[in-house]
Protein backbone atom coordinates (compact mmCIF):
# COMPACT_ATOMS: atom_id res chain seq x y z
CA UNK A 1 0.00 0.00 0.00
CA UNK A 2 1.41 3.39 -1.00
CA UNK A 3 2.35 5.84 1.71
CA UNK A 4 0.78 9.25 2.11
CA UNK A 5 3.80 11.01 0.56
CA UNK A 6 5.01 8.14 -1.63
CA UNK A 7 7.50 9.26 -4.27
CA UNK A 8 7.91 12.74 -2.81
CA UNK A 9 11.19 14.34 -1.76
CA UNK A 10 11.25 16.50 1.38
CA UNK A 11 13.86 19.20 2.10
CA UNK A 12 14.24 19.59 5.89
CA UNK A 13 16.37 22.11 7.78
CA UNK A 14 17.43 21.37 11.35
CA UNK A 15 17.13 17.67 10.51
CA UNK A 16 19.89 16.26 12.71
CA UNK A 17 17.77 15.84 15.84
CA UNK A 18 14.57 16.89 17.60
CA UNK A 19 11.58 17.83 15.51
CA UNK A 20 13.61 17.83 12.29
CA UNK A 21 14.72 14.23 12.72
CA UNK A 22 11.21 13.23 13.70
CA UNK A 23 9.82 14.85 10.55
CA UNK A 24 12.40 13.07 8.39
CA UNK A 25 11.57 9.68 9.86
CA UNK A 26 7.80 10.18 9.79
CA UNK A 27 7.79 11.28 6.14
CA UNK A 28 10.16 8.44 5.25
CA UNK A 29 7.73 6.00 6.88
CA UNK A 30 5.11 7.30 4.46
CA UNK A 31 7.28 6.96 1.36
CA UNK A 32 9.30 10.18 1.06
CA UNK A 33 13.00 10.53 0.35
CA UNK A 34 14.81 13.20 2.35
CA UNK A 35 17.22 16.08 1.79
CA UNK A 36 18.47 16.77 5.32
CA UNK A 37 20.55 19.76 6.40
CA UNK A 38 21.70 21.19 9.72
CA UNK A 39 24.36 23.68 10.81
CA UNK A 40 26.12 21.14 13.08
CA UNK A 41 27.88 23.77 15.17
CA UNK A 42 27.24 25.56 18.44
CA UNK A 43 25.97 29.15 18.63
CA UNK A 44 27.38 31.55 21.21
CA UNK A 45 24.05 33.13 22.16
CA UNK A 46 22.27 29.79 22.66
CA UNK A 47 22.55 28.28 26.17
CA UNK A 48 22.47 24.61 25.12
CA UNK A 49 24.53 22.47 22.71
CA UNK A 50 23.45 22.31 19.09
CA UNK A 51 23.25 19.19 16.93
CA UNK A 52 26.41 17.32 15.90
CA UNK A 53 27.57 15.31 12.91
CA UNK A 54 26.85 12.18 14.97
CA UNK A 55 23.26 13.37 15.38
CA UNK A 56 22.94 13.80 11.62
CA UNK A 57 24.35 10.34 10.97
CA UNK A 58 21.68 8.91 13.26
CA UNK A 59 19.00 10.66 11.22
CA UNK A 60 20.54 9.17 8.08
CA UNK A 61 20.59 5.71 9.66
CA UNK A 62 16.95 5.90 10.72
CA UNK A 63 15.75 7.01 7.28
CA UNK A 64 17.82 4.41 5.44
CA UNK A 65 16.55 1.70 7.81
CA UNK A 66 13.09 2.45 6.41
CA UNK A 67 14.32 1.76 2.89
CA UNK A 68 14.25 5.39 1.81
CA UNK A 69 17.00 7.50 0.28
CA UNK A 70 18.51 10.46 2.11
CA UNK A 71 21.00 13.13 1.07
CA UNK A 72 22.52 14.98 4.05
CA UNK A 73 24.82 17.99 4.18
CA UNK A 74 25.92 20.68 6.63
CA UNK A 75 24.17 23.96 5.87
CA UNK A 76 23.53 27.01 8.03
CA UNK A 77 20.27 28.88 7.46
CA UNK A 78 22.19 32.12 8.06
CA UNK A 79 24.14 31.41 4.87
CA UNK A 80 22.00 31.34 1.74
CA UNK A 81 24.83 29.95 -0.36
CA UNK A 82 25.24 26.87 1.82
CA UNK A 83 21.49 26.23 1.77
CA UNK A 84 21.27 26.63 -1.98
CA UNK A 85 24.25 24.37 -2.61
CA UNK A 86 22.94 21.65 -0.31
CA UNK A 87 19.46 21.75 -1.83
CA UNK A 88 20.75 21.78 -5.41
CA UNK A 89 22.98 18.78 -4.67
CA UNK A 90 20.09 16.98 -2.99
CA UNK A 91 17.80 17.60 -5.95
CA UNK A 92 20.51 16.34 -8.30
CA UNK A 93 20.86 13.17 -6.19
CA UNK A 94 17.15 12.51 -5.63
CA UNK A 95 15.59 14.06 -8.74
CA UNK A 96 13.24 16.72 -7.43
CA UNK A 97 11.83 18.39 -4.30
CA UNK A 98 8.13 18.49 -3.40
CA UNK A 99 7.97 19.23 0.32
CA UNK A 100 9.88 21.98 2.15
CA UNK A 101 10.08 21.96 5.94
CA UNK A 102 11.75 25.12 7.27
CA UNK A 103 12.30 23.71 10.73
CA UNK A 104 15.69 24.96 11.95
CA UNK A 105 15.45 27.24 14.97
CA UNK A 106 16.99 28.30 18.27
CA UNK A 107 15.82 29.54 21.65
CA UNK A 108 17.51 31.91 24.08
CA UNK A 109 16.26 33.95 26.99
CA UNK A 110 16.12 37.47 28.43
CA UNK A 111 13.76 40.39 28.93
CA UNK A 112 13.47 42.38 25.73
CA UNK A 113 15.21 45.52 27.01
CA UNK A 114 18.12 43.47 28.38
CA UNK A 115 18.91 41.43 25.26
CA UNK A 116 22.24 42.13 23.62
CA UNK A 117 22.34 43.27 20.02
CA UNK A 118 23.98 39.95 19.12
CA UNK A 119 21.31 37.85 20.83
CA UNK A 120 18.49 39.75 19.12
CA UNK A 121 20.16 39.69 15.71
CA UNK A 122 21.04 35.99 15.85
CA UNK A 123 17.49 35.04 16.80
CA UNK A 124 15.97 36.98 13.92
CA UNK A 125 18.65 35.77 11.51
CA UNK A 126 18.00 32.09 12.25
CA UNK A 127 14.33 31.87 13.25
CA UNK A 128 12.91 34.33 10.73
CA UNK A 129 15.43 35.17 8.03
CA UNK A 130 16.58 31.54 7.97
CA UNK A 131 13.03 30.44 7.23
CA UNK A 132 12.87 32.99 4.40
CA UNK A 133 16.21 31.78 3.02
CA UNK A 134 14.99 28.18 3.08
CA UNK A 135 11.89 29.12 1.13
CA UNK A 136 13.92 31.34 -1.22
CA UNK A 137 16.22 28.43 -2.08
CA UNK A 138 13.39 25.97 -2.68
CA UNK A 139 10.69 28.01 -4.41
CA UNK A 140 12.44 28.25 -7.82
CA UNK A 141 12.69 24.44 -7.87
CA UNK A 142 8.99 24.08 -7.06
CA UNK A 143 7.93 26.61 -9.70
CA UNK A 144 10.23 25.16 -12.36
CA UNK A 145 8.98 21.62 -11.77
CA UNK A 146 5.39 22.74 -12.30
CA UNK A 147 3.94 19.98 -10.13
CA UNK A 148 2.92 22.02 -7.11
CA UNK A 149 4.17 21.31 -3.62
CA UNK A 150 3.84 21.98 0.08
CA UNK A 151 5.90 24.30 2.27
CA UNK A 152 5.53 23.99 6.04
CA UNK A 153 7.23 26.60 8.21
CA UNK A 154 7.86 25.82 11.86
CA UNK A 155 6.42 28.63 13.95
CA UNK A 156 5.17 28.27 17.54
CA UNK A 157 2.27 29.20 19.76
CA UNK A 158 4.65 32.13 20.39
CA UNK A 159 3.83 33.17 16.82
CA UNK A 160 0.21 33.61 17.87
CA UNK A 161 0.51 34.95 21.43
CA UNK A 162 3.07 36.66 23.66
CA UNK A 163 5.41 35.30 26.34
CA UNK A 164 7.71 37.20 28.68
CA UNK A 165 11.43 36.56 28.65
CA UNK A 166 11.58 35.56 24.98
CA UNK A 167 10.51 38.70 23.14
CA UNK A 168 13.01 38.12 20.32
CA UNK A 169 11.67 34.58 19.83
CA UNK A 170 8.06 35.79 19.90
CA UNK A 171 8.91 38.48 17.34
CA UNK A 172 10.61 35.99 15.02
CA UNK A 173 7.78 33.48 15.22
CA UNK A 174 5.13 36.14 14.59
CA UNK A 175 7.19 37.07 11.55
CA UNK A 176 7.15 33.45 10.36
CA UNK A 177 3.35 33.42 10.45
CA UNK A 178 3.24 36.65 8.46
CA UNK A 179 5.74 35.31 5.94
CA UNK A 180 3.66 32.16 5.55
CA UNK A 181 0.53 34.13 4.70
CA UNK A 182 2.36 36.18 2.07
CA UNK A 183 3.98 33.11 0.50
CA UNK A 184 0.61 31.36 0.41
CA UNK A 185 -0.73 34.26 -1.65
CA UNK A 186 2.29 34.49 -3.92
CA UNK A 187 2.54 30.77 -4.66
CA UNK A 188 -1.10 29.76 -5.01
CA UNK A 189 -1.01 30.16 -8.80
CA UNK A 190 1.79 27.58 -8.86
CA UNK A 191 -0.24 25.15 -6.72
CA UNK A 192 2.28 25.42 -3.92
CA UNK A 193 0.61 25.44 -0.52
CA UNK A 194 2.22 27.21 2.44
CA UNK A 195 1.26 26.70 6.10
CA UNK A 196 2.81 26.84 9.56
CA UNK A 197 2.77 24.42 12.45
CA UNK A 198 2.58 26.20 15.79
CA UNK A 199 3.58 23.86 18.62
CA UNK A 200 3.61 24.52 22.32
CA UNK A 201 6.56 23.22 24.35
CA UNK A 202 8.03 20.15 22.60
CA UNK A 203 10.17 17.56 24.40
CA UNK A 204 13.44 18.35 22.59
CA UNK A 205 16.85 19.75 23.63
CA UNK A 206 15.67 23.24 22.67
CA UNK A 207 13.14 23.06 25.49
CA UNK A 208 14.69 20.62 27.94
CA UNK A 209 17.47 22.82 29.30
CA UNK A 210 18.15 24.90 32.37
CA UNK A 211 17.31 28.20 30.70
CA UNK A 212 13.79 27.00 29.97
CA UNK A 213 13.40 25.59 33.48
CA UNK A 214 14.41 28.96 34.92
CA UNK A 215 12.02 30.85 32.62
CA UNK A 216 9.02 28.77 33.68
CA UNK A 217 9.90 28.63 37.40
CA UNK A 218 11.41 32.05 38.21
CA UNK A 219 10.60 31.76 41.92
CA UNK A 220 12.72 28.62 42.36
CA UNK A 221 16.48 28.85 42.87
CA UNK A 222 17.43 25.74 40.86
CA UNK A 223 14.31 24.42 39.08
CA UNK A 224 14.49 20.88 37.74
CA UNK A 225 12.85 19.08 34.84
CA UNK A 226 10.08 18.00 37.22
CA UNK A 227 9.49 21.62 38.26
CA UNK A 228 9.36 22.60 34.59
CA UNK A 229 6.92 19.78 33.85
CA UNK A 230 4.46 21.16 36.39
CA UNK A 231 4.87 24.79 35.32
CA UNK A 232 4.67 23.91 31.63
CA UNK A 233 1.64 21.71 32.19
CA UNK A 234 -0.14 24.60 33.89
CA UNK A 235 -0.08 26.47 30.55
CA UNK A 236 -1.66 23.60 28.59
CA UNK A 237 -5.37 22.74 28.62
CA UNK A 238 -4.78 18.99 28.26
CA UNK A 239 -3.26 17.26 31.33
CA UNK A 240 0.20 16.98 29.77
CA UNK A 241 3.49 18.82 30.45
CA UNK A 242 4.46 19.16 26.77
CA UNK A 243 3.89 17.55 23.39
CA UNK A 244 6.26 15.14 21.65
CA UNK A 245 8.04 15.64 18.33
CA UNK A 246 5.87 12.95 16.74
CA UNK A 247 2.77 15.05 17.45
CA UNK A 248 4.23 17.88 15.39
CA UNK A 249 5.46 15.44 12.72
CA UNK A 250 1.97 14.02 12.28
CA UNK A 251 0.64 17.53 11.68
CA UNK A 252 3.48 18.22 9.23
CA UNK A 253 2.73 14.96 7.39
CA UNK A 254 -0.91 15.94 7.03
CA UNK A 255 -0.06 19.38 5.68
CA UNK A 256 2.52 17.91 3.30
CA UNK A 257 0.17 15.23 1.96
CA UNK A 258 -2.61 15.41 -0.61
CA UNK A 259 -5.08 15.08 2.27
CA UNK A 260 -4.46 18.81 2.77
CA UNK A 261 -4.52 19.65 -0.94
CA UNK A 262 -6.71 22.74 -0.49
CA UNK A 263 -5.30 23.90 2.85
CA UNK A 264 -3.02 26.91 2.53
CA UNK A 265 -2.35 30.05 4.55
CA UNK A 266 -3.16 28.29 7.83
CA UNK A 267 -1.36 28.49 11.19
CA UNK A 268 -2.03 25.06 12.74
CA UNK A 269 -1.57 24.88 16.53
CA UNK A 270 -0.26 21.63 18.03
CA UNK A 271 -0.65 22.87 21.56
CA UNK A 272 -2.98 20.80 23.72
CA UNK A 273 -5.26 23.82 24.00
CA UNK A 274 -2.76 26.50 25.05
CA UNK A 275 -4.44 29.06 22.83
CA UNK A 276 -7.90 28.50 24.29
CA UNK A 277 -6.92 28.53 27.98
Amino acid sequence: MAGRVEGKVAFITGAARGQGRSHAVRLAEEGADIIAVDALKDIDTVPYPMATEEDMQETVRLVEALGRRIYSAPADVRDFGSLQSALDAGVEALGHVDIVLANAGILSFGDAHELSEETWAEMIDINLSGVWRTAKAAIPHLIRQGTGGSIVLTASVAGLRSYTGVGHYVSAKHGVVGLMKTLAQELAEHRVRVNTVNPTQVDTPMVQNQGMYDLFSPDLEHPTKDDFAKASGDTILYPIPWVESIDVSNAVLFLASDEARYITGVALPVDGGVLVK
